[in-house]
């Protein structure tokens, strides 16, 4: 991780991701044209904030932490731009589902 993306720390329940790149070759070597690829709806955390502040004043922890692979929303999410790559600003109950590694 470089300089900027260090220092950047979410607050309280927001989630820095970065999307996963969509496919843009087949096995084969064929070019997929952009209008023909699909969004991508997955996304690796890289940044996570300490947590929403509940009823009772203390932090409720967030369900996500740094390099779990998540499942987005269609749409939604703020983009930030960081050293010249794109990447999402989202709460951390927008999130759809956790991705479990085999």
């Amino acid at each position: 991780m470089a300089g900027a993306l260090k220092r950047f720390l979410p607050l309280f329940d927001r989630v820095l991701v970065q999307r996963a790149v969509p496919v843009t070759q087949t096995k084969a070597g064929i070019l997929i044209p952009e209008a023909s690829q699909k969004k991508e709806l997955t996304a690796t955390v890289v940044a996570v904030g300490p947590g929403a502040l509940g009823e009772n004043g203390k932090n409720i922890p967030p369900a996500v932490q740094v390099g779990d692979e998540v499942f987005l929303p269609e749409f939604g999410g703020t983009k930030v731009t960081l050293e010249e790559k794109e990447y999402f600003l989202y709460r951390d109950s927008d999130f759809l589902a956790k991705i479990k590694p085999e």
